[in-house]
């Protein structure tokens, strides 16, 4: 993993912890699809969560040099999607994550151990 991208997933995964997301994992999806290196997946309790999570995250993101791309599902705040391009961050009310099931989809996705605690 380059150092960039190693900065940008802490900054992420800091950013969501810092907002009491939980069940983060982190996939990469570089082997198996152009889309993108990697999937961050993260739930949140409720729709003001949810929203919270996605807030941070996009504005540490913008303080420490990275750009937005696209943001989709915002209004709903129920399953908010974040492009930061090699990244994309999917942070979903508890429910939905579990009837969407990404994991599963990505099965094949190597998943990467996210220590928040060393950041």
């Amino acid at each position: 993993m380059s150092e960039i991208l190693n900065d940008e997933l802490k900054t992420i995964v800091s950013a969501a912890d810092d907002k009491k997301a939980f069940d983060i994992k982190v996939l990469k999806i570089s082997d198996l699809t152009t889309i993108g290196d990697y999937f961050v997946i993260l739930s949140g309790n409720s729709k003001r969560q949810v929203l919270s999570i996605s807030d941070e995250i996009d504005d540490k993101m913008k303080e420490a040099g990275y750009e937005l791309l696209n943001k989709e599902g915002y209004d709903t705040g129920k399953w908010v999607l974040l492009d930061f391009g090699d990244i994309v961050v999917h942070v979903f009310h508890k429910e939905d994550r579990e009837f969407y099931n990404l994991e599963r989809l990505w099965i094949d996705a190597e998943e990467v151990e996210v220590d928040v605690a060393s950041f």
